[in-house]
């Protein structure tokens, strides 16, 4: 398997381990220095900003708490150029509160010695707000 194919396999790991509520499988994908990125202004969405592993955990954690039956996530297409993978992925999932998830993303993956190094996150910041932070 060439290292592209290899990068973009461990990218599609990273969401099926996601979707099957693996936090810790997702962690062993990462790098130990690794870093995920939320797009936003941290002083107006806690949830935006640079995580290490610790912190990102802690995040995982929390949202997957707060769902009936896990976030389903689903990679549309990727595109690799050499260690960095591009990927569309949507996921779907329902809150305990009644409040349903639908997100799209864009991920740029970074890898580095067959590990995820660096995550920059895109996605719909205002149905983020909506679902997970806005009052009832």
């Amino acid at each position: 398997m060439s290292s592209e194919n290899a990068n973009t396999q461990i990218c599609h790991d990273l969401f099926a381990r996601f979707t099957a509520g693996d936090i810790d499988g997702v962690m062993d994908l990462l790098a130990a220095d690794a870093t995920w990125r939320i797009p936003g202004k941290p002083e107006l969405n806690r949830a935006a900003g640079e995580y290490d592993k610790d912190r990102l955990r802690a995040l995982f954690q929390r949202m997957l708490s707060q769902l009936d039956g896990g976030l389903r996530m689903t990679v549309l297409g990727t595109v690799v150029e050499g260690d960095r993978v591009a990927a569309e992925v949507e996921s779907r999932g329902n809150l305990h509160n009644g409040r349903q998830y639908r997100q799209q993303y864009h991920f740029l993956f970074e890898l580095r010695d067959g590990k995820i190094a660096r995550v920059r996150e895109y996605l719909d910041t205002q149905h983020a707000w909506d679902v997970w932070l806005r009052a009832e």
